[in-house]
C-alpha cells in the first residue's frame, strides 16, 4: 500500500458570492484518504458536505469557487487543472455514486449501453471486451442475471437496483477515488444494507479509497473507518469510526450520538441539540456551534478553535486546549 494518501485535502476554502456578499460555505477543511479507506464525512443539512464533495470532484457552479487550499489525488494537484483537464480526472481516476440514481442514468439508452459506452470512452477496449467488462461489474455489484439484465432500461430496475448500476458505472474506469453522496438515503433500511455492502467489498476488493457523505450515523458506523464530523462549513472532529461513536468528544457529536435511539432500549430519552445550524450570512464569531453548546464559556464566543489532537481524534473544542485547565464537563479543573 503508497504511503502517499489517494486524497489529500488541505485548507480547502469555498465560497459562494451573490450580491449580498461573499458567503464561506467551506472552511479550511483538511483530511487525507489512504488507499482502501473509506472516511465518513456527516452532519446536518448545511454543514458543507456536498460541497466539500463538489469541490474535490471539480463541479463548483458559479457563483460558487474553490477560494484556498489544496486538492491533491494521489499528490497531484487537480484543484488548479483546467476544466477539460479535470474532466478526464473525473471521468478516469475518480468516480461518482449520487443520492438519486435517475439523475446519473440515462432514461433513453439501456443500462448495458451505457456503461459499454463509458467504458470505451475510458480504455482502448473494443465492443465485446467493453461488454464483457460491462457484465462483470454488474455481477460483482450484486446484478442478477447480470448479463439478461444489460438489456433493460433504467425504469425497469428497483430503486436499489438502480443505485447498483450507478455503483457500476463509477468503476468502468477503475477509479482510485469514488465520491458516494448520500448513496443510501432514498433506499429502506434493507436495501441500504446491502449497497453499505457493496461498498466495503469495493474497498476490500479494489483498494479504493471512498468518500461517503450522509447525514445517517448509522450507515458510517456499518461502512466507515475513519469518521470526519462537519458543523458550519468546518470539521469539528475526525478520527476512526469506533473511537467517535462510543467516545465522542465535541459537544455538537454528543449531541449527534445521543441522538440515535438504541435497540435495546437502554436510553429512556433521545438526545435534542437545541436550535439549528446557522444561516452562511449569520456564522457566529468564535466557535460556530457556542450559541447551541451546553458547555460553552467565554473563549467559546471570542475565537474559532482550530483541530486540537486529543486522545485517537483530532477535535476542534476548547475544551481539549491543554491551555484551558477544563474538564470534558465545561468546569474549571
Amino acid at each position: 500500500m503508497s504511503s502517499t494518501p489517494v486524497l489529500s485535502v488541505r485548507d480547502l476554502v469555498v465560497e459562494f458570492s451573490p450580491r449580498q456578499g461573499i458567503l464561506t460555505a467551506v472552511n479550511k477543511v483538511s483530511f487525507d484518504i489512504a488507499e482502501g479507506e473509506v472516511l465518513g464525512v456527516v452532519g446536518e443539512s448545511g454543514a458543507g458536505k456536498s460541497i466539500t464533495g463538489s469541490a474535490i470532484i471539480g463541479l463548483m457552479e458559479p457563483p460558487g469557487r474553490i477560494a484556498g487550499g489544496e486538492i491533491r489525488l494521489r499528490g497531484e494537484r487537480i484543484d488548479n487543472l483546467e476544466p477539460e483537464a479535470m474532466r478526464r480526472v473525473r471521468g478516469n481516476r475518480i468516480g461518482m455514486v449520487f443520492q438519486d440514481p435517475l439523475t446519473s442514468l440515462n432514461p433513453l439508452f439501456t443500462v448495458g449501453d451505457q456503461l459499454v459506452e463509458t467504458i470505451r470512452t475510458h480504455s482502448a477496449l473494443g465492443h465485446y471486451d467493453a461488454t464483457e467488462r460491462a457484465v462483470d461489474l454488474l455481477e460483482q455489484v450484486g446484478i442478477p442475471a447480470a448479463r439478461e439484465r444489460m438489456s433493460a432500461y433504467p425504469h425497469q430496475f428497483s430503486g436499489g437496483m438502480r443505485q447498483r448500476v450507478v455503483i457500476a458505472l463509477a468503476l468502468c474506469a477503475d477509479p482510485e477515488l469514488v465520491i458516494a453522496d448520500e448513496p443510501t438515503t432514498a433506499l429502506d433500511v434493507s436495501v441500504q444494507a446491502q449497497i453499505i455492502s457493496v461498498l466495503k467489498k469495493l474497498c476490500a476488493d479494489h483498494g479504493v479509497a471512498v468518500m461517503l457523505i450522509t447525514h445517517d450515523m448509522g450507515v458510517i458506523a456499518e461502512t466507515a473507518d475513519r469518521v470526519a464530523v462537519m458543523y458550519s462549513g468546518r470539521i469539528a472532529e475526525i478520527g476512526p469510526v469506533e473511537e467517535v461513536i462510543k467516545h465522542a468528544k465535541h459537544p455538537y457529536t454528543k449531541g449527534l450520538m445521543g441522538s440515535i435511539p438504541e435497540l435495546r432500549g437502554r436510553r429512556n430519552r433521545l438526545l435534542q441539540i437545541e436550535g439549528a445550524m446557522p444561516r452562511l450570512a449569520a456564522i457566529p464569531e468564535g466557535c460556530a456551534f457556542h450559541p447551541r453548546c451546553p458547555k460553552a464559556f467565554d473563549r467559546c464566543t471570542a475565537e474559532r478553535p482550530e483541530l486540537i489532537a486529543h486522545d485517537k481524534v483530532d477535535v476542534a473544542c476548547w475544551l481539549y486546549d491543554p491551555a484551558e485547565k477544563r474538564t470534558e464537563e465545561g468546569a474549571v479543573a
